[in-house]
């Protein structure tokens, strides 16, 4: 029988949980998809692994019995992981659609000017996963912006201060000033994420406001196209970082300093435990670029 350890390692994050809700929450999947994929490795085994009954959460006696083992296999997957890393040549470096602009082509550059026997490929990431896809080794670093709600096993190095514009239509009533404020933005309907972590949605629509004025939130948008699209329709506004405009402007939209917005600090994510040549070779350059 041929077992997905994803599957496997679901099911130890349950356990150590004690809730599937924490759970879900850690491994950045939603509560009912775990449950189903727990039951799904339930049925593979023909046995229940999890009491679902009991508060918090536990072992069936079964599952009792399959947890050592379930830990054993984890072990030993991660360890040949890190053993690929040491003998790999090419760096997965993760990134947001636009999260790093010209900074992340500077890191590129020097990183094959110093190590030419390494190669980089570029992954793109949904936004809530640009931390969990390095912790889950799915790439070996990658280029964040705030905030991250866990940063349990990583390591942030900043990058880079990204200061923050506001996305208009170009018929806005504040298209033609050369900078605005967060007041100014106090009446405005702001894009929402309903897929991301609050905190992420929040902290770019700078919420709470300094006037204290609530945040009224309009359309939910999943991809840097989606979110233009809105914005270009009158539907809603976003703050959103510096960088962007070069990467994706839009006929139909202007991007407006805001001037009380806090800079958004790029960063470089790797785990605290990996001590690969390759992420070395990539904090080094990064510790040797200046930043903003």
């Amino acid at each position: 029988m041929d077992i997905n350890l994803h599957l496997v390692r679901y099911l130890v994050a349950v356990l150590d949980e004690g809730h599937f809700g924490r759970a879900a929450e850690k491994l950045y999947v939603s509560t009912p998809a775990l449950s189903q994929q727990v039951r799904k490795l339930e049925r593979a085994l023909g046995t229940e692994l999890v009491d679902r009954t009991a508060h918090p959460i536990r072992p069936t006696p079964a599952g009792e019995r399959f947890l050592p083992e379930a830990r054993r296999s984890l072990d030993a997957a991660d360890r040949a992981v890190a053993y690929r890393r040491q003998l790999a040549t090419t760096l997965r470096l993760g990134f947001v659609t636009a999260s790093a602009g010209p900074r992340a082509r500077d890191i590129i550059t020097k990183l094959r000017h110093q190590a030419p026997e390494m190669s980089v490929e570029r992954v793109e990431l949904a936004w809530p996963h640009q931390a969990s896809a390095v912790r889950d080794g799915h790439v070996d670093a990658s280029l964040v912006r705030p905030p991250i709600s866990d940063t349990t096993g990583l390591r942030l190095d900043v990058v880079d201060r990204e200061p923050r514009v506001v996305a208009l239509p170009a018929t806005h009533r504040l298209a033609t000033r050369d900078v605005v404020t967060l007041a100014d933005l106090d009446d405005e309907t702001h894009v929402t994420d309903d897929d991301a972590d609050p905190e992420w949605v929040r902290w770019w629509a700078c919420d709470p406001r300094p006037s204290g004025t609530p945040v009224r939130y309009g359309p939910s948008v999943r991809t840097m196209d989606e979110l233009l699209e809105t914005v270009a329709a009158e539907q809603a506004v976003c703050i959103t970082g510096g960088f962007v405009p070069a990467s994706h402007g839009h006929p139909d939209i202007v991007f407006v300093p805001v001037s009380d917005a806090e800079p958004c600090p790029i960063s470089l994510c790797t785990r605290v435990a990996d001590s690969s040549p390759l992420v070395g070779a990539l904090r080094q350059v990064v510790a040797s670029l200046p930043t903003s």
